[in-house]
């Protein structure tokens, strides 16, 4: 059975590589100190035979366990750290600003604490993401007809040479050549597995896929070159939407995604994707049975092909798709967020069938 409580010592390797896999379904409990901790607790391993394991937090306080003060069992999963928001705060207040590390000494916040922070939660730092939306506005003023040096003025840039330079390694192309490009815009979706990366028009989404992705930035370069635009950093509506969509399915609500996606794709992995979507949350199916669905019944290579060039991860539910043998494989986010999603959708909906 794929959802069958692992035991106790699974449960235990687990701790000790902090797996994030059992993230919020299972809790670590150390009857020698009385704590209980997430897995992914960074503190220093109990011995086996101290350790319990269970599945609630009601269940650690009623056994006489107090919260861990290092992993902070306590907080909702995926608690944005205080620092990150604070500063990402700034940012969205001052998005043209050019920030440095001296302004993020002015907020009471030590650089290198947010260096570790951000890269950790983003792949890169505070600065980086602040010159991205400085280059984000550079891109919005050349395509209303500004001149390169204007621009180069708005983002912050005194060299010349440096702003040219900039702007052709973020969008491909040179400057000048900014203003025959439609612009789709990025930014980022706080979940409680991980940052996402969503891209969008004015009217449609174009990408949902989990920052740290090994091939994010091959998808993009794809969806530049299928497009023929450029990104920027910054937000469409469909952003917007897309992350209150995604915060009631974390919080647990089976309200089903409504953000319109673009079209992007041959007809057979169209055909492919909406028989994904069909699938019901709680419910996983193997491609053999995909393909038979749809009257293809030898084409379960295809059906794996075409669920691994999806760029809408969740919304469109490849990690849905499991082995005929019942085992779980490959997915892009990582086999970890493939387990963490089914479990979760299970739970939601057994709650929501009772």
């Amino acid at each position: 059975m794929l959802f069958e409580r692992p035991s106790d010592d699974l449960l235990y390797d687990a701790l000790v590589a902090r797996d994030a896999s059992y993230e919020g379904f299972t809790w670590a409990a150390v009857k020698t100190t009385g704590i209980f901790c997430r897995l992914t607790c960074p503190a220093r391993k109990p011995k086996r035979e101290n350790t319990s394991f269970f599945e609630t937090i009601a269940e650690c306080l009623e056994a006489g366990f107090r919260p861990c003060s290092r992993c902070r069992p306590m907080l909702k999963l995926g608690e944005a750290d205080p620092m990150v928001t604070r500063l990402l705060t700034a940012l969205d207040t001052e998005p043209f600003r050019r920030w440095s590390e001296d302004d993020v000494v002015s907020l009471g916040i030590d650089p290198s604490t947010a260096r570790r922070a951000f890269k950790r939660q983003f792949g890169m730092s505070f600065l980086e993401i602040a010159r991205l939306r400085r280059m984000g506005k550079a891109a919005e003023t050349l395509k209303e007809g500004a001149s390169v040096l204007d621009a180069q003025l708005d983002a912050g840039y005194e060299s010349g040479s440096g702003f040219r330079s900039a702007v052709t390694k973020l969008f491909g192309v040179a400057p000048a050549n900014l203003r025959n490009k439609v612009l789709l815009r990025a930014d980022w979706i706080e979940t409680p597995i991980g940052p996402m990366m969503a891209i969008a028009d004015q009217h449609c989404l174009h990408l949902l896929e989990f920052a740290e992705r090994k091939a994010l930035p091959a998808e993009i370069k794809k969806l530049q070159k299928f497009t023929g635009s450029g990104i920027v950093m910054g937000r469409h509506p469909p952003i917007d939407q897309i992350e209150e969509e995604l915060k009631a399915y974390f919080a647990g609500e089976d309200r089903g995604f409504k953000t319109r996606i673009a079209g992007h794709g041959s007809p057979f992995q169209r055909q492919v994707w909406e028989a994904l979507r069909a699938i019901p949350a709680g419910v996983s199916t193997t491609y053999g049975a995909v393909a038979a669905e749809l009257n293809l019944p030898s084409s379960t290579r295809a059906v794996a092909g075409a669920n691994g060039a999806n760029q809408i991860a969740i919304v469109i539910p490849c990690h849905r798709l499991i082995g005929a043998d019942g085992s779980l494989t490959g997915y892009g986010g990582g086999l970890w967020r493939k387990r963490w999603l089914l479990e979760h959708e299970r739970r939601m909906a057994a709650r929501d069938g009772g």
